[in-house]
């Protein structure tokens, strides 16, 4: 017996989110639901290789068996690294603090 489970397949840019609903085999990876969906196809700058897969929010390898109304999501690259981000800002508030910034001037 052939029995198909729901899952969806979604992807996001800044501007534009995509969630396809769709059914897979049981037993079905979530590599093959990303590939079954067409979604490669809509957005040809996605890279399995290259970019992470996820089920809602946690991070999965592609060979991970899915589960009925599982949503495998698709993360893009990040564009900086968040702790390099905070390194920064943390440096920047430092300078400020020494600098006195809006503090009266003492007579």
């Amino acid at each position: 017996m052939n029995n198909e489970i729901h899952v969806e397949v979604a992807y996001a840019l800044p501007a534009q989110q995509l969630i396809l609903e769709l059914k897979v085999p049981e037993g079905a990876t979530a590599g093959q639901a990303v590939q079954k969906s067409g979604i490669l196809a809509k957005f040809p700058e996605i890279d399995l290789a290259q970019n992470k897969l996820g089920i809602f929010g946690k991070l999965v390898k592609a060979d991970t068996v899915l589960r009925e109304k599982d949503r495998v999501e698709i993360y893009r690259p990040l564009i900086a690294d968040p702790k390099e981000v905070r390194r920064q800002r943390a440096a920047e508030g430092k300078v400020m603090k020494k600098g006195g910034g809006d503090a009266p001037a003492a007579e």
